[in-house]
């Protein structure tokens, strides 16, 4: 295992004896020192499967992206003439990604997918949502996956990517915990179902799912 990797699980150890079990995103990237190589989810590049469906979909609108990270997904959406609302529940990762995206009027914040805010409620054409429910235990999944089809204004999609469960992955370790169509297709409940993609990425590990549903 590579050093990154064990070092982000022992803060993701350390956050689960004390009970604050998403503590740890907050620990990781101050630790890091702004050095993006500390980092093991920044691709430093938005995920291929976004800039996939974009291309696909001529849209624009208000977009709001879920759990930010490093900006990639948000500064690509900008770029392609969405306005975009972008949160993370990391302070620091959301002033990292005003530094980096300077040129942008993204409209970053500090955000909980547990707890949305009220004023985003119904207000998004496009909600994006990019290697964050893997990335959180599965009891806290379960009740922050139901906060995302509520955040989209009428006719507007949810976009979910991240990595699916395959049969080798059954005792998988994480975070990242793969997740299976099963749990994915909840998410979408009461929502049209547009697409369920899955494909291998060239150069990263697993499966990789990507699904979009649309609000009547």
């Amino acid at each position: 295992m590579d050093e990154v990797r064990e070092r982000m699980l022992e803060m993701v150890r350390k956050a689960e004896s004390l009970e604050q079990p998403l503590s740890w995103f907050e620990d990781l990237y101050r630790h890091s020192k702004r050095d993006r190589e500390q980092i093991p989810w920044d691709w430093k590049e938005p995920h291929p499967f976004l800039v996939e469906w974009s291309n696909e979909n001529e849209a624009s609108g208000r977009a709001l992206v879920v759990g930010s990270g490093l900006g990639e997904d948000a500064s690509f959406l900008w770029k392609n003439g969405w306005s975009v609302t972008a949160f993370d529940i990391s302070e620091e990762a959301v002033e990292w990604s005003r530094h980096l995206h300077q040129d942008t009027d993204i409209d970053w914040a500090v955000g909980d997918l547990l707890n949305p805010k009220q004023d985003w409620l119904g207000m998004f054409d496009l909600v994006v949502e990019v290697h964050i429910l893997q990335a959180i235990p599965e009891e806290i999944r379960k009740r922050a996956s139901p906060n995302l089809a509520p955040l989209l204004a009428s006719g507007g999609s949810l976009v979910c990517i991240g990595r699916l469960v395959e049969e080798s992955d059954i005792e998988v370790s994480g975070p990242p915990w793969p997740l299976t169509w099963d749990f994915l297709n909840q998410i979408g409940e009461g929502l049209e179902e547009i697409e369920k993609h899955s494909a291998f990425i060239p150069e990263t590990e697993g499966k990789r799912y990507r699904a979009v549903w649309k609000k009547a």
